[in-house]
């Protein structure tokens, strides 16, 4: 099993989960954050730490489109360890539904 990170962190792009992650698996996109699938261990701490429950197991309904999109995502954005602040309007964006038509970027973030 692994965790995902799914289209509730595009936006916001809390890194409260990167601090915590024994194993540094997340990778840092413009918008959002993935967690590399080979290398999350299934030890669960990130989930809590994500304020807008962007973070869930693999076993979840519909999670399965988001292993592949969290593989694809990590092996080509910067690996990202340490907490940064969220995107500047975090908060406005934490409840709203669809984001991943209408704002993901593919792009890479900053990384470490």
């Amino acid at each position: 099993m692994t965790y995902i990170v799914n289209d509730a962190c595009i936006m916001c792009k809390y890194t409260d989960c990167v601090e915590v992650c024994p194993v540094d698996c997340f990778y840092e996109g413009e918008n959002m954050l993935v967690i590399h699938p080979d290398e999350c261990i299934d030890c669960g701490v990130c989930e809590p730490e994500c304020p807008v429950e962007a973070i869930k197991p693999d076993t979840e309904p519909g999670a399965e489109k988001w292993v592949e999109f969290n593989r694809e995502y990590s092996e080509k954005w910067p690996n990202i360890t340490i907490k940064k602040d969220p995107l500047p309007d975090a908060e406005r964006y934490e409840k709203e539904e669809g984001k991943l038509e209408k704002y993901f970027s593919p792009n890479p973030g900053e990384g470490d």
